[in-house]
């Protein structure tokens, strides 16, 4: 879905940042019909350069987004980001504190010379006792418990990708649109916003502080923790593949043993309550195994399905680009790298009156849009010189 109809068309974002906290957040707002002007020094945004794991960081977060250059060590250029502020909603950045107030751009001087600007900074920390230092996600997930949650008090482990950058983005964008509608009730002023990387992950692992400060107990590793379902596990079928399979109610229960041969099960006067079958799981595991061994994946993920009990074959990222699921209309969407090579992005995972978000984004080459942006500036700068004479 592109064109009309977005519900961001009008707004105008400015943005200076880099690598994955701060573009996600203008990614979002570009797929949602913003007009995002990326603010680049003479060498481009260094992420573009990136290699192995970072390789797509540039192509999938700077999509849809207008690249221009500005070299503020020149006078011009200076006044040009101003002049781009001052038709601006809203500003992105995700530099360290104090580094932007050398030339000119730190929130105080803009608050004063852009009043009405929304400006949204990207940091490591909220403001408090951390606030000077840096972070990246693998730091805060350490700091935050999440490593020690995903692997083990011995062995932490971060997750499979860069989920607090990229929430981090999210967060942002949300702040935004309530910034946007305020102003919508008649405020004419903007807002400051800060989205801190840290707490964006201490967010996600309140549900085991909250767990702990009502408890007492310490909460115990995902590979460590009491399971809270009778059979909640990964097996192995027939083929050599593997899959999860989740029975969490007590309709699930009684199918699944009625359809797989568990008799035993659904008739043994212990196991009547959910909790009598997680305190038997040493016994009931071991069987489910050697009955689902039996099956094939594609025949044992049809019957589960049939009898609507949660699975999932145990993928790889690659995995996915043959999923039925993410191949169907508007999945996944084609968009254009800086290179004029197509590639193919998950939509944004929401629909907007039935219909995906993000095909044909285009990802900008350094410096593209810097002209165009330049004689529109030079258009309105004379409009509205012509309209006051």
């Amino acid at each position: 879905m592109t064109g009309s109809g977005l519900p961001l068309e009008g707004v105008r974002v400015v943005e200076m940042t880099h690598m994955v906290m701060g573009p996600s957040c203008g990614m979002i707002l570009a797929q949602l019909g913003a007009e995002v002007i990326k603010v680049e020094p003479p060498g481009g945004d260094k992420t573009r350069s990136l290699g192995g794991m970072g390789t797509s960081f540039f192509p999938l977060f700077n999509r849809g987004k207008r690249s221009v250059v500005l070299d503020f060590t020149r006078d011009e250029d200076r006044e040009t980001i101003h002049r781009l502020l001052a038709g601006a909603d809203v500003f992105l950045e995700n530099f360290r504190d104090g580094q932007l107030d050398k030339q000119g751009l730190g929130a105080e001087d803009l608050r004063k010379r852009h009043p009405h600007l929304i400006i949204a900074g990207h940091k490591g920390f909220l403001s408090g006792p951390y606030d000077h230092r840096p972070a990246l996600d693998e730091v805060v997930q350490m700091m935050s418990g999440l490593a020690a949650m995903t692997g083990t008090r011995e062995k932490p482990q971060r997750v499979g990708s860069s989920a607090n950058d990229i929430m981090g983005g999210m967060f942002g964008a949300i702040a935004i649109l309530a910034a946007l509608y305020q102003k919508r009730g008649g405020n004419r002023n903007g807002a400051d916003i800060r989205i801190g990387l840290f707490e964006n992950c201490l967010f996600l692992v309140a549900q085991h502080m909250v767990e702990y400060e009502m408890t007492g107990r310490k909460p115990r590793s995902m590979p460590e923790r009491e399971h809270a379902w009778p059979i909640y596990d990964i097996f192995d079928t027939a083929g050599g593949d593997r899959i999860f399979i989740g029975v969490v109610t007590e309709g699930h229960w009684q199918s699944f043993c009625r359809e797989f041969g568990l008799k035993e099960f659904a008739e043994d006067p212990t196991l009547r309550t959910t909790t009598d079958r997680i305190m038997a799981r040493d016994r009931i595991i071991p069987r489910v195994a050697e009955e689902i061994k039996r099956w094939k994946a594609a025949d044992l993920s049809a019957k589960l399905d049939s009898l609507n009990i949660c699975f999932s074959p145990i993928n790889r990222p690659e995995d996915l680009l043959r999923d039925p699921h993410v191949l169907r209309p508007g999945g996944l969407v084609n968009n254009v790298n800086a290179d004029g090579k197509t590639f193919h992005v998950p939509a944004l995972p929401v629909e907007w009156n039935g219909h995906n978000i993000g095909e044909g984004l285009k990802v900008p080459p350094l410096g593209a849009d810097t002209e165009p942006v330049r004689a529109e500036l030079e258009r309105q700068q004379f409009s509205s010189t012509g309209n006051a004479a």
